[in-house]
């Protein structure tokens, strides 16, 4: 801001206590309190009142170009819609209402109803009760009126009206909206613009000698998601597998595996059943004192670094390392695996450090460390054996990221029951000076359990939890029944096929999982989820393959030279449904913005879904191919397979962010 501009500014503010003292005197005199006919001091007021608008035009015009000097309109296929209309109608506060305009903030909301406009603004209650502490008093659709009067012009709108008792109705522009489409179009589908980001996410983390479950399932799902949506966004994402490889139950698989394979060393052990070899060896340590003994002298030996102990170490990891990446292969997700193991000298370091520091207080033989305001559960540091704890681990972990890799923000993608944890994990790394609030972002992603349809949590007949592997395996012996029964084995291929049965398989767990506010606990269905109706993978992979075939059967220059299309064809948008798809897809990017607040995949499954049932709409009243009756094409209209070519974009980017593979047949 020039310091003209400031200097104008401070005059302008002290003008404003006079400003509303005379408006409250033009109120009494245009309501002859206190004064008689011919009265002079009524003509005083009544000069006065002149010299006063036009002093108030002059503060409202310097306080909007001073409020307007804040925004930046993104023009183009990456344009916010809610962000330019908050900018447009906080204009409009500050021109109209400029005594109260810096403590309201601006509420658009998306209109329930075509007749009601696209948008709305609904501060005008809002403004009405800020002016009645200010002694002004006006009703809620003179609001909106001024409102509408003060709104800057722009292209995005082609009218504004106010509807009911102070609602400002804004109608998009087709113009706006087709030049939007294009560049979709020729530029591709382009995320918003944000300050990027080093960015971690510990997502997944299985224990090592144990098969992922079911409740490792929502974790990484969702945590590959995130991943893919930040990747999006243009981030440098760093996706690590927070693994449990570590602790004193490697003593006792250490030692049962120097007695069912003396020869570990020389021999790789043939461990198939890692799960069983794992129960074996608790059994043992459970039943038996001796192999117990030896099994807490493993660990000492293992954790001072003796070779023996951390080649069977290894061997142990490497067995458990094989089996994770079939599921990640499987669901197309990709980890950098960092283990617990990894921190264990950086414990020692941190430990240090906090003792050093005096964050560490005794309690009962354990050191603990509490939080910013010493309230809730503190961390135990040291156990009262000396030991550390995964307290101690996460710890040493976010100090790591912060300050070793530089990440500047860190997601962690836990169950909900964590969420405490995480809290006193930031409070104490706050008040360590390990994490700085104003550089770094932090956020635990909270997600709930899943249940069986009985509404309990999910176990198989016999109670066990259900391994990961075989809930993928019954997806993929479901699917297929699927597309036998749509007998589309009689029009793919082999090949084909069993790419069709994966790409159903794992899209419908995935999008079941990421349709779900992650916040709530879910049903697991999979005769719900492979339903080809409402909001399932299904429904809309179908959809998707639809659209895409649409440019293939136009042949010519559809089908191989798309572009030539684009640059060659006007978008004019004229057929209701056409504008009303259109509308739809111009949504995509605040529904991105709306994700990095809140990190939330439903919203884009939400979106997902809208675009597909929209498109049906319009593919219904608008042809986009005519035929005679021989079949032979006749006509067809550029525009609208433009459209479809757009809106397969924006569905094919959401699918890629959800992790789904959509095909084109299937």
């Amino acid at each position: 801001m020039s310091s003209e501009i400031l200097k104008e500014s401070r005059r302008l503010r002290k003008l404003e206590h006079e400003i509303l003292k005379l408006q409250k005197a033009m109120e009494d005199a245009h309501n002859n309190v206190g004064l008689g006919g011919n009265n002079p001091e009524l003509e005083k007021l009544q000069v006065e009142n002149m010299k006063l608008k036009h002093r108030l035009i002059i503060l409202n015009k310097a306080i909007a170009a001073e409020l307007g000097s804040k925004y930046k309109v993104v023009s183009g296929d990456t344009i916010s819609i809610l962000d330019h209309l908050n900018e447009l109608f906080s204009q409009a506060i500050a021109t109209a209402f400029p005594q109260v305009c810096k403590d309201i903030p601006v509420v658009i909301t998306v209109s329930s109803a075509a007749k009601f406009g696209d948008y709305q603004c609904n501060n005008a209650m809002q403004i009405v009760q800020k002016l009645k502490a200010l002694d002004i008093k006006i009703n809620p659709r003179d609001v909106a009126i001024k409102l509408m009067d003060a709104l800057p012009k722009s292209s995005t709108i082609s009218k504004v009206e106010v509807a009911g008792a102070g609602f400002v109705n804004v109608f998009l522009d087709k113009k706006f909206g087709a030049s939007a489409i294009m560049s979709i179009l020729k530029n591709g589908v382009k995320p918003p613009q944000f300050e990027k980001k080093r960015v971690i996410v510990d997502f997944s983390s299985p224990n090592i000698a144990k098969e992922m479950h079911v409740g490792h399932l929502r974790s990484t799902i969702i945590g590959d998601s995130i991943c893919r949506f930040l990747e999006f966004l243009g981030h440098d994402v760093l996706r690590l597998n927070h693994v449990g490889d570590w602790g004193t139950q490697f003593g006792m698989l250490i030692a049962h595996l120097q007695d069912r394979f003396p020869d570990y060393l020389k021999v790789s052990p043939p461990i198939s059943d890692l799960q069983g070899f794992y129960k074996e060896s608790k059994t043992r340590f459970d039943s038996d004192e001796a192999f117990k003994k030896r099994a807490y002298a493993c660990v000492v030996k293992l954790q001072s670094g003796v070779a023996d102990f951390l080649k069977a170490w290894k061997l142990i990891c490497d067995v458990s390392r094989k089996e994770f990446q079939k599921v990640y292969d499987r669901l197309d997700v990709k980890l950098v695996e960092r283990g617990e193991s990894f921190y264990q000298k950086r414990m020692e370091t941190i430990v240090k450090e906090l003792v050093y520091a005096g964050f560490l207080e005794e309690d009962e033989g354990r050191k603990i460390m509490w939080g910013e305001n010493k309230d809730g559960i503190p961390l135990t540091i040291i156990k009262s054996d000396g030991g550390f704890t995964y307290d101690t681990s996460d710890m040493a972990a976010i100090k790591q990221r912060l300050h070793e890799e530089k990440s500047e923000w860190l997601i962690y993608v836990t169950d909900a029951g964590q969420a405490t944890h995480f809290q006193t994990i930031f409070s104490c790394a706050r008040r360590a000076n390990i994490l700085d609030a104003n550089v770094h972002r932090v956020d635990h992603v909270g997600f709930g359990v899943v249940l069986g349809e009985d509404g309990k949590k999910f176990k198989t007949r016999s109670g066990d939890t259900v391994k990961l592997t075989e809930l993928l395996d019954e997806g993929l012996k479901r699917s297929l029944d699927k597309l036998l029964e749509k007998e589309r084995d009689k029009v793919l291929t082999p090949e084909e096929l069993k790419q069709a049965q994966e790409s159903v398989a794992y899209g419908c767990i995935k999008y079941a999982d990421l349709s779900h506010n992650r916040n709530n606990e879910y049903i697991f269905s999979f005769d719900k989820m492979l339903e080809d109706k409402g909001n399932t993978a299904v429904y809309l992979l179908y959809a998707y393959t639809r659209i895409r075939s649409i440019g293939r059967n136009c042949g010519g220059d559809f089908a191989n030279n798309i572009g030539k299309v684009i640059n060659t064809t006007e978008l004019t948008l004229e057929h209701e449904k056409e504008w009303k798809l259109a509308k739809v897809l111009l949504k995509f990017t605040d529904v991105i913005k709306l994700i990095s607040k809140n990190l939330c995949l439903h919203h884009l499954c939400e979106f997902v879904y809208e675009v597909s049932t929209t498109f049906t709409e319009f593919y219904d009243s608008c042809y986009c191919i005519e035929k005679n009756k021989q079949g032979e094409i006749v006509k067809i209209n550029a525009g609208r397979v433009l459209l479809c070519e757009a809106t397969s974009m924006i569905l094919g980017k959401c699918f890629d962010i959800l992790g789904l593979k959509p095909l084109h047949k299937i």
